[in-house]
Parts: C-alpha cells; sequence; structure tokens
C-alpha cells in the first residue's frame, strides 16, 4: 500500500493550511520533516525542516494511528501557515521522499471506505457535504455522512437474515418434523422490512430535491415584466431588462436559498407566436422548461387573461406590474411590491413537498431499495401462497440481503465507486 499525501485545505491564501499523509509510511515521513511527533491522537508544535535542515515553517503537528484515523491508516497532519510558498516547499519536501506520492481525488476518503472507517451511503453523504450550499442540504448530507441510512440498513439486514435463516432450518429438517411452523414469523419479518422500505422509496423524490435543487420559472407573455422580477429576486441585474418585446431569448436560471432549500428561478422568453426565428426557439424553449420545473409563477396582465401553459394546482398566479396595476394580487419587480410575499408563499409549497423526505438521496441508493423490495414482495407472497419452495424463497432473500450490501459497498461495487470519488478534491 503506497503512503499518499496532499493538500486538505483550499488552495490560496489564508491562516492554516493542513496537509495530510496517510499510509505505512506516515510516521516515518513525518518524523524526517518534524522530528519527534506527538503521541497519536494528540498534537505538538514542532519545526519542520528539509532533508538538508532548510527551515520550511513552525506548525501544529498531529498524528493518528491506523484504525483510529479517518483513513484508518497511520495518519500525520501539518497544520501550517497559509501562504503558497510555504504549501510548496512542504509538498517538494514530501514528494522527494521514497514511497510517497500525491494522492489521487477522493482518495484518502476511498481508504475510509476499503478499511472500513465508512460505508458507501456515507462516502456519498460526504461528498454531499462538501457541496452542500443551503441549510436543508447541509443536514440532509450530514444524516447520511453520520451513519443514518447504513443504521436502517443494519437492521433491515439483520431482520432479513433472521427470515432466511428459519427457512433454511426448515430446509435442514426436511425429513424431521420441525418443531413449529416458522411461516408466521417470516411474513413479519418481511413484512416489517417491506414496509420500511415503502416508507423510504416514498419520501426519496423528496430527498432528491433538497440535494439536487428545485426549479422555479417565471412565465407569461413578452414585457410583462418577468426579467425585472428575476433581479428582484436575485437582487441583482441577472437579466436584461427592456421595454422592447422579445429581450430575453433564452432561459436564464439564477440559483437562491429559499428556506433552505436551493431553488434556481428560470426567466423564460415571452410565451406568443412569432415568425422571428431564433424568439420561436426561445419560447419553445420557454414552454419546455415552464413545463418540467417543480412549479410555475405566470404574470398575468389582465385578471381575464388565460395562461399560455397549463397550470398545475401549485402554481401561482400574479398580476404584473402591481405598481402600475394596484392589484391586490400582484407582484412589481421594479419597486418590490409583493415580492417577499411571493417568496414566502414559494417557500410554503416547496417545504411542504420535502416534509417527508427518506434517506434516499441518490438514484443509484432508490434503484437498489426498489429492487430488493420487489424480491422480498415476491418472497412474501410465497411464503403466504406457498407456491415456491423454501429453498426459493430463502434465496430470493438472500439476493435481497446482497442487494442491500451493495447499497453499503460491503460487496463490490467498482462500477459506481469512479464515479462517485471523481467530484472530490484532492485533499478529501
Amino acid at each position: 500500500m503506497d503512503t499518499i499525501y496532499a493538500l486538505a485545505s483550499a488552495r490560496g491564501k489564508s491562516g492554516v493550511a493542513v496537509i495530510r499523509i496517510s499510509g505505512p509510511q506516515a510516521f516515518a515521513a513525518g518524523r524526517a520533516i518534524a522530528g519527534a511527533l506527538p503521541a497519536p491522537r494528540s498534537s505538538a508544535v514542532r519545526h519542520l525542516r528539509s532533508s538538508t535542515g532548510e527551515a520550511l515553517d513552525k506548525a501544529l503537528v498531529l498524528t493518528f494511528s491506523s484504525g483510529a484515523s479517518f483513513t484508518g491508516e497511520d495518519t500525520v497532519e501539518f497544520q501550517i501557515h497559509g501562504s503558497p510558498a510555504i504549501i510548496d516547499a512542504l509538498m517538494r519536501v514530501l514528494s522527494e521522499q521514497g514511497g510517497l506520492r500525491m494522492a489521487e481525488p477522493g482518495e484518502f476518503t476511498r481508504r475510509a471506505l476499503e478499511n472500513g472507517r465508512l460505508d458507501l451511503t456515507q462516502v456519498e453523504g460526504l461528498g454531499d457535504l462538501i457541496e452542500s450550499e443551503t441549510e436543508l442540504q447541509r443536514r440532509q448530507a450530514l444524516d447520511i455522512m453520520s451513519g443514518k441510512l447504513g443504521g436502517k440498513v443494519d437492521r433491515w439486514r439483520g431482520d432479513l437474515i433472521r427470515a432466511a435463516a428459519l427457512l433454511e432450518a426448515v430446509i435442514d429438517f426436511a425429513d424431521e418434523e420441525v418443531p413449529t411452523d416458522v411461516s408466521p414469523e417470516v411474513r413479519d419479518l418481511l413484512a416489517g422490512v417491506i414496509s420500511d422500505f415503502k416508507v423510504e422509496l416514498a419520501g426519496a423524490s423528496s430527498a432528491e430535491r433538497i440535494r439536487d435543487g428545485f426549479e422555479v420559472a417565471i412565465l407569461g407573455r413578452p414585457n410583462v415584466g418577468k426579467s425585472t422580477l428575476l433581479n428582484a429576486l436575485a437582487g441583482r441585474d441577472a437579466a436584461i431588462t427592456s421595454s422592447v418585446a422579445g429581450t430575453t431569448r433564452d432561459v436564464i436560471e439564477v440559483r437562491m436559498d429559499i428556506g433552505g432549500l436551493p431553488v434556481t428561478f428560470l426567466d423564460t422568453a415571452g410565451l406568443r407566436d412569432t415568425e422571428d426565428e431564433v424568439e420561436a426557439i426561445g419560447v419553445a424553449r420557454a414552454r419546455q422548461r415552464g413545463e418540467a420545473a417543480d412549479l410555475r409563477v405566470f404574470l398575468q396582465e389582465s385578471a381575464d387573461e388565460q395562461p399560455e401553459i397549463a397550470l398545475g394546482p401549485e402554481d401561482l398566479l400574479r398580476h404584473a406590474k402591481s405598481d402600475l396595476s394596484g392589484s391586490h394580487n400582484g407582484v412589481s419587480g421594479l419597486t418590490g411590491d409583493g415580492v417577499d410575499q411571493l417568496v414566502a408563499e414559494i417557500e410554503g409549497i416547496l417545504s411542504t413537498r420535502v416534509r417527508n423526505a427518506s434517506s434516499l438521496v441518490r438514484e443509484r441508493q432508490r434503484i437498489a431499495l426498489t429492487e430488493a423490495m420487489g424480491l422480498l414482495e415476491s418472497a412474501a407472497d410465497a411464503v403466504s401462497t406457498g407456491n415456491m419452495s423454501e429453498e426459493v424463497i430463502a434465496e430470493e432473500i438472500r439476493r435481497a440481503i446482497r442487494t442491500l450490501e451493495r447499497l453499503v459497498g460491503r460487496i463490490s461495487v467498482d462500477d459506481v465507486l469512479d464515479e462517485i470519488f471523481a467530484s472530490f478534491c484532492l485533499g478529501k
């Protein structure tokens, strides 16, 4: 196993920068630079020097022994002054030591997975935590990283192992009289796990929305004030505004934090029939993105105006340019009239949608649980009807267990690891 090192904090000037070393030669590399190392899980200030004795920096040094570190390997961390020159000098000294190499993206976390310090869902949660932009994303990622989904999988796996063991006892005593009928307990165990699966799957869409965000489309006829409203929501000139109809030709996106939820507002081309080829493309895109959005805000010029796109029961109608019309149900991006009320209503609608979010935050997880539930429903039906032998039912349950083990990375998941770790930075 190679010993790896990397800058674990962001590049650039800072008060403190962290350089991490992990692997079998971590302590030797640390001693070569800092001299005597502090005891594991403790820290000490040391003068760092190159192999020729050149002073590099005065730093806080921490050590962690294998099994008690993030990676599960011997680890040394240098907390140095965050000067790019100091960082480069220390990285150069590390590169000159034999047996050390620069870590690849996500390699520290990958070693934590391989050494049993994290399961695959926790790895995904860590990646989401690093990328989190809003409060709800942070909470969700922290729950997953702390092992919330992995803990549920352990409980489900234990119940399924019990169910399979009961059936295998029947198989083992096929030529003898089994003292009790195991079918009721097996049915109860399967029913409990299937019920939990249904709850998780029902909340998967909401959980994915917290992670990936909602889209809210602002729709209406040309020159109705859509771009002005977008600018008011964003607090900056994100879109060009003009009295000339048809100024917006493409969809303009602004991502915001609304009540802890990541929300992307879409400013779209005005909906109308046009012979202008470029504008027609913009109108088509506006319809397409509007129909695919999670929520639509339609700005109308008059109360009797019919929306150009079908609206759902939660979509919002607002009278445009309320500063001119004086409408009580209006909004004006120019003066800010009604903007706060509109944001509050959007927040209320979207917050309700994520109220029952589950622990399944990725499509991979949802697919795995769906596959496992199908196997268990087949097994439960067979237990009730007797249309399969105990051997076949037990195998269905074992397949479901293996699917859950793939979900948390206990068996081979090489096909998804590269994709997951590709988004990690070098020091993680």
